[in-house]
């Protein structure tokens, strides 16, 4: 059947030409039974518009069940009464007792938050109203789950119900399952268009973080982040600390540091570390020591972090290549690990300080390091270390010193470093096991 075939067999037009030129012919026949199945089942595969299946359905109750009025009552695909796709399958005999139904309908209340259980009262009250039928109920049901109602008035109290008749069950199981197939294309759409908010929210997120790493005088340094989901909460930057000067100069000048974790992952935490981030790039043009810059930091974004009910762990540090000084304060992050290229030995850089967003007036400590040829530091995430294995063994932090001290003895540079870490990491989780939490690495060394 071509588009236009199909486009003609389910239009309006079709419809009331066929009430028009076919009401005298039995659909009962099984060959014209068998045409309208076959539509039917190909409409099943391709429709968009539910009025005009639900107009086509009532269409076909009209010519078979013509002694019947059979009201329809869908439900749409969060469980509430559909008032707008309500259908009446009537013949021109019961057109009186049609409009008496539409109004009974439109006069009686369901509540906005409706229950199943709602509708014994409305099906009380339909009986009550028209005690001169006898009214049948059916549910309609798909995958167990209940799409809607239908209720069969009858004339004659002692007929044979249609309930049990195998063209009914037919066309009622066509029904189900072309109400299913309408939610379920309705939240299908639905979850593209969060997938595709996600997807444009990611790609200005990594917009976000530096597309490459600076030219800092006498540093190497390389920098990664695999978030878990599309959106993540790790955080690292480059900042250099005077503004308005050339690329040339800015080489020596004073370089900041950063790397981050919003707790949690996803686009909460997404959202927060751009927040942070806006933050924290105001605080460093200021010039202030790594400690100073926490505590202003923290005070600007604790309400914000309070609401949300999520914490901050950042490590910030600034580095002057002139001196070689490397000045830093801890927010409870990771502590980096230098490695010591004249002793041969990791050590970890910590300063004493709380999370981002606990304490209003927490203090942080400033500590200096100076630093010597060769030496290096692995900035990290606990994306990091808390990777599992599926033996459940996590890669934990001393596995992650073993690796650095093999690699730091060898003439790697920054990004080889990085790359066969990240390696280590894969060979680690195994394939086809996804990172658990956001991952972000930063490598500096000294050339």
């Amino acid at each position: 059947m071509t588009n236009n075939q199909q486009e003609k067999l389910f239009s309006n037009k079709f419809i009331q030409d066929f009430l028009e030129n076919e009401s005298n012919v039995s659909l009962k026949n099984k060959y014209k039974f068998a045409e309208i199945a076959s539509s039917l089942a190909y409409y099943l595969k391709s429709f968009s518009n539910i009025n005009k299946f639900l107009d086509y359905i009532c269409l076909i109750f009209k010519h078979i069940f013509s002694e019947q009025i059979i009201l329809i009552i869908p439900l749409d695909n969060e469980s509430e009464i559909w008032n707008e796709n309500i259908k009446i399958s009537a013949t021109e005999k019961y057109s009186t007792t049609q409009e008496e139904i539409n109004s009974f309908f439109n006069q009686f209340y369901f509540s906005k938050n409706f229950k199943i259980k709602e509708i014994l009262t409305f099906e009380n009250a339909l009986i009550n109203n028209f005690s001169e039928y006898k009214i049948e109920t059916k549910k309609i049901l798909s995958r167990g789950k209940c799409r809607g109602f239908i209720y069969i008035f009858t004339n004659d109290i002692s007929s044979k119900s249609i309930i049990e008749d195998s063209n009914f069950n037919f066309i009622q199981n066509c029904l189900a399952v072309g109400l299913e197939n309408y939610c379920l294309i309705k939240t299908k759409k639905k979850h593209e268009n969060v997938d595709r908010e996600i997807s444009t929210g990611a790609e200005i997120q990594s917009q976000l973080l530096p597309d490459y790493c600076p030219i800092i005088y006498g540093v190497d340094l390389a920098a990664h982040c695999r978030p878990a989901l599309q959106l993540g909460g790790d955080y690292y930057d480059f900042m250099c600390l005077k503004t308005n000067i050339s690329e040339k100069r800015k080489e020596k000048a004073r370089w900041a540091l950063v790397i981050g974790d919003v707790m949690g992952k996803g686009i909460p935490a997404g959202l927060l570390m751009t927040m942070l981030r806006g933050m924290l790039r105001a605080e460093v043009l200021t010039g202030l020591p790594p400690d100073r810059i926490l505590h202003d930091l923290n005070q600007l974004a604790i309400n914000d972090l309070d609401q949300s009910h999520r914490f901050v762990t950042l490590f910030y540090s600034d580095y002057d290549p002139r001196t070689k000084k490397l000045r830093f304060a801890n927010a409870a992050h990771n502590p980096p690990l230098l490695w010591k290229s004249s002793d041969q030995k990791i050590l970890k850089l910590d300063a004493d300080g709380f999370v981002l967003g606990l304490q209003k007036e927490a203090e942080y400590r400033c500590a200096e390091i100076k630093l010597n040829e060769n030496d290096l530091i692995l900035y990290y995430t606990d994306g990091i270390i808390d990777t599992s294995n599926s033996l459940g063994e996590r890669f934990d932090e001393e596995r992650l010193i073993k690796i650095l001290t093999k690699l730091c003895k060898q003439s790697y540079t920054s990004q080889e470093i990085l790359n066969k870490i990240f390696k280590k990491l894969d060979e680690f989780t195994g394939q086809n096991r996804h990172l658990e939490d956001d991952a972000s690495m930063v490598i500096f060394q000294l050339k």
